[in-house]
């Protein structure tokens, strides 16, 4: 369906299209049903109306004021169409009282408008910008919702005389109108969901589509802290299907019909279940308003009756209950919190009263050298929220003054207030937040185990611009405590050891504060508890209490007084309302008061402004440490293409949508924001910008450009041959003096005088039998149309399987487009830079001279693959008739037509043969689901899900009515076979998985249901597997399987499993082969030839960034390549890696010294850009290892994942500064790829590596390797689809030469939950390398049971490196995992302190039980303190967190892990890390099998590392599922030069 909201001749990114409408009022409501309504007056303009002046009147400062609409329209005149467009602002929508009114009271009474009418068009006049108030004019004669593309609700309403787009209402009628804006943006997101052009699935459930949306609002700051997004969304489910369903009757086409989808039905009906006193239906019709004519139809959806109508009665009292529970709601989001003067004011702290408690004065020194925070997170701040920056801890931590002298965070106030007058700064050392904080079951300055070793801990030394406020969230057992700079959030680990004393007073007043809160908690009455009796409580504490201060009142009540303002921030956060208004926090603040005599005002609202960092550091000389960020070392090519691109980018053009991923549904936080002009603001901004300038389709039978004469077109020379179709073709024409010829390009013209001419590459001429001339010609899409987006040359163009017929006198001109192809191979690299040079001084010379550009084109673009590819040389211009992109055109429509054969004993479906007595898949949606459903907890996602159905292929009914046979009517008799899991989990688990079992069950289903085919053997027919994971369709037989009685029987000798098709070759080949016996030709020649071309064919491969070495170990099991050299900077990684890899040689150092060190001894050091001190570092390396390090011409293959923090989302850099993007390992890994020039190249990162810095990064790194002369494959994968059982997204980059071939992806093969994994491209477009296989898949999920149920039961902190399995393994993936190791190693588990194993042994080995399954009590710990057994942390700051889900969670045996992190704890990132039925956390083995590692693997060092080598890994079996693909590649190339 055609859903774009605009239709518009004016294609600028920054120009608001038209919407036009019929002049005639008679038709000013279309095809829809008007409400009814009491007789109008004639003359709308002069009706009385009693305006409310407090409601209706808007200031105005010298407007221009008209007493009616025509007037206003006349002095607003613009480029209208037939009906006047016209943008409304400062509106309010009123009776005739003038009282506001929703502007869905129309359906049951006149509504007019008062307002600020403008022009439709923007304009740089401030005159005309300031447009014309109107009052009271109208009537309202309907409403519209349009926008449905462009993501963003667009509101228009229409008169008899013109329609107006809404852009902003009245400040006094902003709370009544976001109601029904809010309404809109639901229909909205809804479609975006559900609309394919928005790439959303209709498939989804109702569960699905309410959370995404959910997602998508929880941003609004519309929406009252009394209403939940969901319930909104719920509630309004009749009126969003109202809406979308009123969209089907403005299609152009059936492409998406939202009438009769079952979760838009679902929807509706649950809303018309709902219960609550606000519950919406709409009231609108099944049509929608259309503005404009056919050509530039914009849809929309609009207020008209549906056939369900409410009676007038109803529908008013609906409407205002509606109006009056959403505005108690605004006033009670406006009243609450109540400001105290606690609130409102922060009384100020002398640094003298607590000097006290502090240690001499002394001042920060590091050995550091430490990155400015500006330089690691993005100078732009993208928000005005401190809630929305992101988050990282802070380790080995200090705070000073502009002196450098350490300084006490009791300082700052913990609010931003103004006029302050105290700075302080802060450095530590930054790393991924993981959730640790302080824990207080031990000394006071002892850090949770999530802490220990904190002063080396890897992360980025930095130094932080000033500290706006802190917060210390804390329970009895835990504190977090976080401070905020204007560019992130920290929370701070364990603090520098010189910094330890200052942090201890901190502390020790959070210890106070749970102490005191804890005490009167206790308490039966606790506003009779003041503050003299809290301190003579507290005076009786023991002192070995953890909270002990004193036994002197009068020094406690000091200390109290001096370090209230902790104490009252805890107080302020507690959820209890009695504890928080208590007689001791009024007398707290009232001694504070006391005390001391400045005051600074809180601010309503912390306001993100980035100012200079200041911070001392930045003057100092840094000290060189080993961890520093060295600038990559670089060639001259890959200098210029990303310097140009950041030196030269605008930081306008970066107003691009970013395509970042949407959350994970577990990742989903509601957040409730005050500000409301900015949404109204951000709706219609978010209309303005489009980098991606989107060519449109060009069609030459709908042409309305004006033709030149035929005087001026005519062919040059004879007829050369003719067209299929008999039509005569011809080599050149003359087009107004341009000669046209065969294989060249011409620019065509689209009638839009703003946009780009559309480039075709003529592959043939001819003449119609009408006497047409005419072209066929392939588009060539300029880069900005392609996934390069700006990133792509101006000059370069790409091959597109865009194809047309188009007339000769469409042709503006002849362009040059130069398609030669270049030489390939390292030793032609200086040749090419020269040459790029003269060609770029030659374009140069030619744009200045005002000559027209002269592109080149060197890759055929492929969206559909996500891939570029070598031009296609040979079948390119040959002037035959036949277009090579209409023969793949052919060739794919063939392939999806469906045929029976007419010995009816088979058919072609999708492109695949079938025939009787085959194998099939089925899907698993075809039979009744058995087990448990859906899981939602992150673990559980895969339970519910199934496999594909075994079948054999008995019977093909096609039914004798139908003329032509169709997947849908014919159908096909089934024999079922069954899976283990089918039986039982207790089967599953122990049975090999491919095993199936032979039934008795036969079912007819149509042939649309097979899902795809696969072989059915004996099991001593299977082939032997030698990798981690499986890729064959193979399944054995050997028992029979009774759903009915439950049994399962040995199969009968008489059932065969194999087709006849398949015994027929397998009977010729086993001829061939006794023939070849006979006659003494031994096959061991061949088993010979083969092994050594194998062996000869292995890719010699350089792995970079290589880690313990999961790629390298994937890719050799694959048998596809050997690796040869490795670089890793970590030292515990690189002696892994050799330990696993002892035939490669391992550079433990720094790339991009290696990098400088090789282009140096190969002479080529002119061409490196390197610091001084990679220069230096290079130098000094032993001569053995420089002689060691490969060469150009040596490396076949180079494969690695960049370690770019940034990619992860902590660090982003500013778009328009290179030097901060200097220091990123892309630009040397791409270095290396451009010095070497392998045959392949394979690049593996996270998932949000292609959105990351807006896709900049992306689209660079493919311009990079396009630049190269590679072709270019992208796509994300889940590893959990291809036989490890954990989710785990990571994107890839395949890059080949254009001598070679360019591998696929490999196809998923296990079931496991999760949307496609889709790729931004240029507009609205999407690619994903694979499908979901949620919905089946050859074979099931991997599960935790399977991965780990067979090692030995070890306790808390076990430290045993080696001991003996005791179990025999029992599942497939044991086995294979196992493989003949006979000692278990690695099988240890990190230690937890005293509360938290007793929380783990609390948590209830159920299957999704985390902390949520705690009781509420306390515990007594060995020391005899009593804590919480919750983390008050937790539940009172579940609501900014996700609700911690998964924190302290247990895995199920059944379910699946949870992404594999370097460092599992329970108060971690990924929380979910204890063991199904053992109180501890998962060991290193068991994380290691989890990435499908096999047992034998080694890894080094101390636990951290080891966990940090996995975690950082590329899981193997997706490794060799990749190197398969590129066997396959490689034994293709092999194979076509045999031939």
């Amino acid at each position: 369906m055609d859903s774009n909201a605009e239709a518009t001749t004016e294609p600028e990114p920054k120009r608001k299209a038209k919407r036009n409408r019929s002049e005639s009022s008679d038709n000013v409501s279309g095809s829809r049903k008007m409400p009814k309504r009491a007789s109008a007056c004639s003359d709308f303009s002069d009706k009385p109306l009693r305006l409310s002046g407090k409601n209706s009147i808007v200031e105005t400062k010298k407007d221009i004021e008209v007493e009616n609409e025509m007037s206003a329209l006349g002095l607003t005149i613009g480029p209208d169409g037939p009906r006047p467009n016209r943008r409304l602002t400062e509106f309010i929508f009123h009776d005739a009282d003038g009282s506001p009114q929703s502007i869905e009271m129309l359906e049951v009474g006149d509504l007019f408008i008062s307002g600020r009418i403008l022009p439709l068009e923007e304009s740089s006049c401030k005159e005309k910008e300031k447009g014309v108030r109107c009052d009271g004019f109208g009537r309202i004669e309907s409403w519209a919702i349009s926008g449905y593309e462009e993501g963003s609700p667009v509101i228009w309403v229409s008169t008899v005389h013109a329609d107006y787009d809404c852009l902003r209402p009245a400040t006094s009628y902003k709370q009544l109108y976001a109601l029904f804006f809010e309404k809109a943006r639901a229909c909205v997101e809804v479609y975006k969901k559900l609309a394919a052009s928005s790439g959303g699935n209709s498939n989804m459930s109702l569960d699905e589509l309410v959370a995404g949306v959910v997602r998508s609002m929880s941003g609004s700051k519309n929406f009252p802290d009394g209403i939940s997004v969901k319930d909104f969304i719920i509630t309004q489910g009749e009126f969003i299907y109202n809406q979308l369903i009123g969209l089907d009757g403005t299609s152009d086409n059936d492409d998406q019909i939202f009438s009769g989808l079952p979760v838009l039905t679902a929807l509706r009906d649950e809303s018309r279940k709902c219960g609550r006193s606000v519950i919406s239906s709409g009231g609108v019709g099944d049509t929608s308003l259309k503005i404009g004519d056919a050509s530039k139809m914009n849809q929309s959806s609009s207020s008209t009756f549906s056939a369900e109508e409410e009676d007038e009665d109803m529908k008013l009292a609906r409407l205002l209950q509606e109006k009056e529970y959403w505005q108690s709601m605004k006033q009670k989001k406006s009243r609450f919190p109540v400001a105290s003067s606690a609130n409102k004011f922060y009384i100020k702290i002398n640094e003298d009263e607590i000097a006290n408690d502090y240690p001499l004065p002394s001042y920060y020194k590091t050995p550091f050298q430490e990155t400015e925070e500006y330089v690691i997170f993005d100078g732009e701040i993208d928000t005005c929220s401190p809630d929305k920056l992101p988050r990282s801890m802070l380790h080995n931590w200090s705070l000073y003054n502009s002196d450098l002298r350490l300084i006490s965070l009791e300082l700052l106030p913990m609010k931003p207030c103004a006029d302050i007058d105290v700075t302080i700064y802060g450095s530590g050392i930054m790393t991924a937040d993981d959730g640790s904080g302080y824990c207080f079951d031990s000394e006071p300055n002892q850090p949770s185990s999530s802490s220990a070793g904190a002063q080396n801990v890897d992360g980025i030394p930095i130094y932080l611009s000033s500290i706006k406020e802190w917060m210390v969230e804390f329970g009895s057992s835990m504190v977090f405590i976080s401070i905020r700079t204007d560019m992130a959030w920290y929370r701070l680990g364990k603090p520098s050891k010189p910094y330890t004393p200052w942090y201890e007073p901190v502390l020790k007043t959070a210890r106070l504060a749970i102490a005191i809160i804890t005490l009167l908690k206790e308490q039966s009455r606790v506003a009779r508890i003041s503050f003299a009796d809290v301190i003579k409580r507290v005076c009786e504490f023991d002192k070995d209490h953890p909270a002990y201060i004193s036994s002197d009142p009068a020094m406690v009540d000091r200390y109290v007084v001096v370090h209230g303002q902790i104490i009252l921030q805890q107080f302020a956060e507690f959820p209890d309302d009695t504890i928080r208004k208590c007689a001791f926090v009024t007398g707290l603040h009232k001694k504070m008061e006391e005390r001391h005599h400045t005051k600074w005002l809180v601010k309503k609202k912390a306001v993100l402004k980035k100012e200079m960092n200041l911070n001392p550091r930045a003057s100092m000389a840094p000290v060189v440490s080993k961890r520093q960020a060295m600038r990559a070392t670089t060639t001259r090519l890959i200098n210029r293409i990303w310097g140009e691109f950041y030196l030269n980018y605008s930081l306008e053009d970066s107003k691009e949508g970013d395509n970042s991923e949407v959350k994970e549904d577990e990742e989903v936080e509601e957040e409730q924001e005050e500000n409301e002009e900015e949404d109204f603001a951000g709706a219609d901004e978010g209309k303005q910008f489009n980098l991606q300038k989107t060519v449109k389709p060009h069609s030459a039978s709908k042409s309305t450009m004006s033709i030149c004469s035929n005087m001026e077109i005519k062919w040059d020379g004879e007829p050369v041959g003719k067209t299929y179709a008999g039509e005569d073709l011809y080599q050149r024409a003359f087009v107004r003096g341009d000669l046209v010829v065969v294989g060249g390009s011409v620019l065509v013209d689209t009638g839009d005088s703003e946009g780009f001419p559309l480039i075709y590459f003529v592959e043939y001429m001819f003449e119609t039998c009408d006497a047409r001339k005419m072209v066929h010609g392939r588009m060539l899409q300029r880069g900005f149309n392609t996934v390069l987006g700006n990133t792509a040359n101006e000059r370069e163009v790409f091959l597109s399987n865009d194809c047309n017929d188009i007339d000769l006198g469409e042709i503006k001109q002849t362009v040059v487009v130069a398609t030669q192809m270049m030489p390939w191979g390292y030793q032609h690299r200086k040749d090419k830079a020269n040459k790029y040079k003269m060609d770029r001084v030659r374009a140069d010379e030619m744009k200045s001279g005002g000559l027209p550009t002269e592109y080149y084109c060197k890759s055929l673009y492929w969206p559909e693959r996500g891939a570029f590819f070598c031009l296609p040389y040979d079948t390119l211009g040959l002037g035959t008739g036949v277009c090579h992109s209409c023969k793949l055109k052919k060739t794919l429509r063939e392939k999806e037509m469906f045929k029976v054969n007419s010995s009816m004993n088979g058919f072609t479906h999708k492109g695949t043969e079938y025939y009787v007595h085959d194998f099939v898949y089925l899907g698993p949606h075809h039979f009744a689901a058995n087990g448990r459903d859906n899981e939602t907890f992150k673990s559980g996602r895969n339970i519910g899900l199934k496999a594909y159905v075994v079948c054999h292929l008995l019977e093909i009914e096609v039914p004798k009515s139908l003329k032509e046979a169709d997947p849908q009517s014919t159908m096909v008799k089934l024999r079922r076979f069954f899976r283990p899991e089918d039986i039982s989990a207790e089967k599953a688990y122990g049975c090999d998985i491919r095993e199936v079992y032979y039934s008795e069950q036969v079912l007819m289903v149509p042939v649309v249901a097979i899902e795809g085919k696969c072989e059915v053997r004996k099991k001593h027919d299977l082939p032997s597997l030698d990798g981690p994971a499986i890729f064959e369709h193979m399944f054995f037989c050997e028992h029979l399987y009774d759903p009915d009685q439950g049994a399962v029987k040995q199969l009968p000798a008489h059932i065969e499993l194999i087709s006849s098709k398949e015994r027929a070759i397998d009977d010729a080949a086993y001829r061939k082969k006794m023939e070849k016996c006979k006659e003494g030709k031994i096959d061991n020649d061949d088993v010979d030839k083969q092994n050594n071309g194998s062996h000869k064919n292995h890719l010699a491969t350089l792995d970079i960034f290589a880690g313990c070495g999961g790629l390298s170990e994937g890719l050799q099991q694959s048998g596809v390549s050997v690796t040869k050299w490795a670089i890793e900077y970590e030292e515990p990684a690189g002696e892994a890696f050799s330990l696993n890899h002892p035939e490669a040689l391992m550079f433990i150092n720094n790339c991009n010294v290696i990098l400088r060190a090789i282009m140096l001894a190969c002479g080529d050091a002119e061409d490196c850009i390197s610091t001084s001190e990679a220069t230096e570092l290079a130098a000094k390396l032993d001569e053995k290892i420089i002689n060691n390090l490969p060469r150009p011409g040596q490396v076949d293959f180079i494969n690695g994942g960049p370690p770019c923090q940034g990619f992860s989302g902590m660090n982003r850099f500013n778009q328009s500064s290179w030097s901060k993007v200097q220091c990123e390992m892309i630009l040397a890994f791409l270095s290396f790829v451009d010095y070497f020039r392998p045959k392949f190249f394979l690049l593996e990162n996270v998932r949000n590596f292609v959105s990351f810095n807006k896709g900049q990064t992306f689209r660079l790194t493919l311009a990079s390797l396009l630049e190269m002369g590679y072709q270019v494959r992208f796509g994300i994968l889940d590893a959990g689809a291809y036989g490890v059982s954990q989710s785990r997204k990571r994107a890839f980059i395949w890059a080949a030469s254009p001598e070679e071939t360019l591998p696929e992806w490999p196809e998923p093969m296990h079931v496991f939950a999760g949307p496609e994994l889709k790729v931004p491209l240029s507009g609205n477009t999407q690619y994903a390398a694979v499908r979901s296989t949620a919905s089946g898949a050859p074979f099931r999920a991997i599960t935790v049971r399977d991965t780990i149920g067979d090692l030995p039961v070890v306790g808390n902190g076990a430290s045993a490196v080696t001991m003996e399995y005791k179990n025999e393994p029992v599942s497939w993936f044991q086995k294979k995992i196992r493989g003949n190791m006979l000692v278990l190693t690695d099988h240890i588990s990190k230690e937890m302190n005293e509360l938290n194993l007793i929380r783990c042994q609390t948590i209830p080995k159920c299957p999704g039980a985390d902390w949520h399954d705690l009781p509420d009590t306390k515990v007594r710990l060995s020391t005899g303190q009593m804590v919480d057994l919750i983390p008050w942390c937790l539940p009172n700051t579940a609501r900014r967190h996700n609700q911690w889900k998964g924190l302290f969670g247990r895995l199920d045996w059944e379910g699946n892990f949870p992404t594999s992190i370097t460092d599992p704890q329970p108060m971690g990132k990924v929380g979910m890390c204890f063991h199904p039925e053992q109180d501890r956390i998962l060991t290193v083995r068991e994380c290691a099998r989890s990435q499908g590692f096999p047992d034998s693997y080694k890894f080094a060092g101390k636990i951290q590392h080891k966990h940090r080598q996995i975690g950082n890994a590329v899981p193997p079996p997706l490794a060799f599922a990749l190197g398969r693909k590129l066997k396959e590649a490689v034994e293709r190339k092999l194979s076509t030069q045999w031939d």
